[in-house]
């Protein structure tokens, strides 16, 4: 295996990764600091009103999100799988 295609392969790693890791770590970080601010404002520091928001955030993100996500995986595994007899 050659550098070029060692560092490509890592490329579409990452950006597979980061793609399939962008909506629930957006959205959770949005309702985080929404949160957040209400707290702020209201003066109310509940541990748990910061993780149900997001849990059900997080929840909702997965079934939306969830079969494009998987989808994305199963065609990177699969186009690296069948880069596996081309690469010497």
């Amino acid at each position: 295996m050659a550098a070029d295609q060692a560092l490509q392969l890592i490329t579409q790693l990452l950006w597979t990764s980061f793609l399939v890791a962008a909506p629930l770590l957006v959205s959770t970080l949005v309702v985080g600091v929404l949160v957040g601010i209400v707290q702020v404002v209201t003066q109310l520091q509940e541990m748990s009103l910061s993780y149900v928001p997001k849990l059900v955030v997080a929840f909702f993100v997965l079934l939306v999100f969830g079969p494009w996500m998987l989808n994305r995986l199963i065609t990177f595994s699969t186009s690296l799988y069948s880069g596996i007899a081309v690469i010497r």
